[in-house]
């Protein structure tokens, strides 16, 4: 099979599917692993895909939670610290599922009289008390809902109409990306309407997103740029080309 064929086939499997193993390249094509490598590289450098543990995926999709979890912790974990800068005492947050937003909870747990409102399986289980009557205590509220396939999360109809119940002083986000055109996007639908819906009914937004987000955009924007308050990030984000354009464009920057 010809290079250029080749190149085809895969984009035709990864017009279909969100994720493609290196295995499934191999039968499909016919191919030793070694030209599926060869090919993923030239792809991967024409920014056609990226390359993910065991295969691929699109550009605008995310690697599985699971996966994330394990990579850029201590930049997240530094993210996850800084925006307890913007928390002002007893208030009412919004937080979405993501690993960044996990690593808050961890944070948010040692801090008392908070409500926090979240479709996070993860965070809501960071946030319950555990011990004596003498530790910090906060309100979570796990959203009703769906259960996702992409994340241990409730997503659809009816975690959408619980947050419109709700009014918050905060929603802290982890989007897919964030730039300057279309502020934060996410690839996934049912992910993006519970972050739309939060957005809608919070007093202001903090993106957590760490440097590699920075510049990047996904399918469907959630929140655009001028409805960010904040955007907590790190230091490394300033060495992309449009972040002076971000930067003009979002009311403040924390940087971890």
């Amino acid at each position: 099979m010809w290079q250029e064929d080749r190149y085809n086939r895969i984009r035709a499997l990864l017009s279909t599917l969100q994720r493609v193993s290196t295995e499934r390249i191999m039968t499909d094509l016919n191919v030793s692993r070694e030209t599926v490598r060869r090919d993923l590289l030239d792809l991967e450098a024409m920014g056609e895909l990226k390359r993910v543990h065991g295969g691929v995926i699109r550009v605008d999709d995310e690697a599985p939670i699971a996966e994330r979890a394990q990579t850029r912790i201590k930049p997240k974990a530094a993210i996850a610290r800084a925006a307890l800068g913007v928390i002002a005492g007893a208030q009412t947050l919004f937080i979405d599922a993501g690993t960044t937003t996990t690593l808050l909870a961890e944070e948010l747990a040692s801090l008392s009289n908070l409500t926090v409102i979240t479709n996070s399986i993860d965070v809501a289980l960071k946030m319950r008390p555990v011990g004596g009557a003498d530790q910090a205590r906060n309100d979570v509220i796990l959203l009703g809902g769906s259960i996702s396939d992409r994340a241990a999360a409730t997503v659809g109809a009816t975690a959408v109409a619980e947050i419109h119940r709700y009014r918050a002083d905060l929603a802290l986000l982890s989007p897919v990306g964030v730039d300057h055109l279309h502020g934060a996007t996410n690839y996934d639908r049912a992910d993006t309407e519970v972050a739309r819906a939060m957005v809608a009914n919070a007093r202001d937004v903090a993106i957590l997103a760490d440097f590699s987000k920075i510049g990047r955009g996904s399918r469907i924007s959630f929140c655009g740029v001028e409805q960010i308050g904040t955007l907590i990030t790190n230091r490394q984000a300033e060495s992309v080309d449009t972040f002076p354009q971000i930067k003009k464009a979002i009311r403040h920057i924390e940087f971890a």
